[in-house]
């Protein structure tokens, strides 16, 4: 397995999981959302906020339907593109804001332009959506930056996950891959949590989920299994205007998420019962037992099975040994609510 630093911060197996919070379109153009997001998302924990970088005339055309048709204001997607993009001026300072708040600021390009523009804010990475898998005037241009390639796969069978993979290896870059499903939200049974370890096992990278499930439950089984990274759509209320709110967290979703991280991280580490039990070799007296009398017994009294019973703690005669005192007689009287030792006893 071959881990990937992401400015700075590896993601593999041996650390917590790298957790990335999308803007994606939430800001619907609204440069001042889209900052209010970032203090509210960089608040939370998270290590990287990430947007798309839309740019109408590269990627789309007037002929492009909505996946879901919910605008009021766009006749098309390309019209939605265009009335949701940012210029370079305000690209430069959203990164300088995440800069600043002390998240990595990352970006989906859908064209090589917006590549280009990614490349001139010197994003540390770039991730790829599920449907420009194969798209090799993207992916050409992404692999001669050299930076990570954070691949999502959607829609890919893993025949086109493999040629991704391999392209990108050829090219020396480093990858990362996300297993995720292009429903949304998807729904419990499609989130598909065992292709995580399948992809890591496959091609020797980190994996773990691109989320669309709106449900805080699927991100942490998928920590709490090892995944090596975790990303989910945000927004402020999932009454929020926009094609993706149903299928994205709350901010309150992504603190609960940074919170249990760690933890479920340090619940993967390996345990030795044996050394545990040593360790925890004081708490044997707590919770063991020992030998007593079922009642209070006089002095001469010759030891039945039914005298006996085992009480906390330990320290007395061992349970293992109840059975070497019947027949033996009592040389002291005895009451029930202390340990029988084996001065109390008659010698053989």
């Amino acid at each position: 397995m071959k881990p990937c630093k992401i400015a700075g911060r590896t993601v593999g197996p041996s650390f917590p999981a790298y957790i990335i919070a999308e803007i994606g379109l939430a800001h619907d153009g609204s440069l001042g959302i889209a900052h209010s997001y970032i203090d509210a998302l960089a608040a939370t924990g998270v290590d990287a906020i990430k947007f798309q970088v839309h740019i109408a005339e590269a990627e789309s055309s007037t002929s492009e339907v909505f996946r879901v048709p919910f605008s009021y204001e766009d006749a098309t997607r390309f019209d939605y593109w265009k009335r949701t993009s940012f210029d370079m001026d305000h690209w430069k300072g959203i990164a300088a804001h995440c800069a600043e708040a002390g998240v990595t600021f990352l970006a989906t390009p859908f064209s090589p332009e917006a590549v280009d523009l990614l490349e001139e804010l010197e994003a540390p990475a770039f991730k790829i959506g599920s449907g420009d898998l194969l798209n090799r005037s993207i992916l050409d241009r992404v692999l001669a930056t050299g930076k990570p390639v954070l691949l999502s796969t959607g829609m890919a069978s893993w025949e086109e996950i493999e040629n991704a993979v391999t392209l990108c290896q050829n090219a020396g870059s480093p990858v990362v891959l996300f297993q995720c499903t292009s429903e949304y939200p998807v729904a419990p049974e499609n989130v598909g949590l065992n292709v995580i370890s399948e992809m890591r096992e496959r091609f020797g990278a980190p994996a773990g989920l691109s989320d669309h499930s709106g449900d805080t439950l699927v991100a942490l089984a998928a920590m709490a299994q090892g995944a090596d990274i975790i990303e989910a759509h945000a927004v402020f209320d999932k009454r929020m205007f926009g094609p993706d709110a149903k299928a994205s967290l709350t901010i309150d979703d992504f603190s609960a998420i940074v919170s249990a991280r760690d933890t479920l991280f340090a619940m993967r580490t390996p345990v030795d019962k044996d050394a545990t039990s040593r360790r925890l070799a004081h708490m044997r007296s707590l919770f063991g037992r020992s030998v007593c009398v079922t009642a209070d017994l006089p002095a001469g009294t010759k030891i039945k099975a039914e005298h006996l019973t085992l009480k906390k703690p330990s320290g007395g005669i061992p349970p293992e040994q109840l059975h070497k005192l019947v027949g033996r007689t009592l040389v002291r009287d005895i009451r029930a609510i202390d340990l029988l030792s084996w001065q109390d006893l008659e010698e053989k």
